[in-house]
């Protein structure tokens, strides 16, 4: 499965190395750090390069981006949606949020159920990234994040860490995936030396460019 993407271009031929994959076009004769690339300008050479010698990834943060654009998902910013429909969304369009979400992502569940305590739970997205070796698992939100959001994100992280992952594998990384983050509230319920547990923005839609000229100013 294709799990990142390092560039496209018009008239493509596919590349996936090191776990991105990119369009582009050219022509068979370039050579980048002695590998031999079917590139026909130096902006492509570079891409490239960049794509081959990949993004060094040691810890969660590594993996993560901020917001996450989910614009491929058609959901209309200004009508009504429920968490439910962007799931559905999500999971119509898994390989597109995959390559979204970063590096070295492949998809295990959705609504995945476990029991605790006499008590269903169920986790709305189940991933698992191949190069930290660790479940990522990922709670949808609409609105605006609460603390109860990030302490049930909490205990979904010590459940897999205690019942579900093998001696083999990291910790569990759980992102909390919200329209409005409050960095407020993620910093006062979660302790400071925290390195699991994450609450991201998503956005619907790019910025348009009138949008980013008040951005900068």
């Amino acid at each position: 499965m294709v799990v990142g993407v390092a560039g496209m271009l018009a008239a493509p031929l596919l590349f996936i190395t090191s776990g991105y994959s990119f369009m582009q076009t050219g022509h068979l004769g370039d050579t980048i750090g002695g590998v031999t690339a079917p590139i026909s300008s130096l902006v492509g050479s570079i891409l490239v390069f960049l794509a081959l010698k990949g993004q060094i990834i040691e810890k969660a943060e590594d993996i993560l981006k901020s917001p996450y654009v989910l614009e491929f998902l058609g959901l209309d910013a200004k009508a009504a949606y429920t968490e439910t429909d962007l799931e559905s969304a999500i999971i119509n369009k898994i390989e597109h949020f995959l390559l979204e979400m970063g590096k070295g992502f492949l998809f295990s569940g959705r609504q995945v159920r476990f029991t605790f305590d006499g008590e269903d739970f169920f986790v709305d997205l189940v991933l698992y990234n191949r190069l930290l070796q660790c479940f990522v698992l990922v709670d949808l939100k609409i609105g605006k994040l609460k603390h109860q959001d990030i302490g049930q994100m909490q205990m979904y992280v010590n459940y897999y860490d205690r019942y579900v992952k093998q001696e083999f594998e990291n910790p569990t990384i759980g992102i909390v995936i919200c329209k409005d983050k409050s960095d407020a509230v993620v910093e006062i319920t979660l302790p400071k030396d925290n390195k699991t547990i994450f609450a991201k923005e998503y956005k619907l839609y790019l910025p348009s460019k009138t949008e980013l000229k008040k951005l900068i100013e």
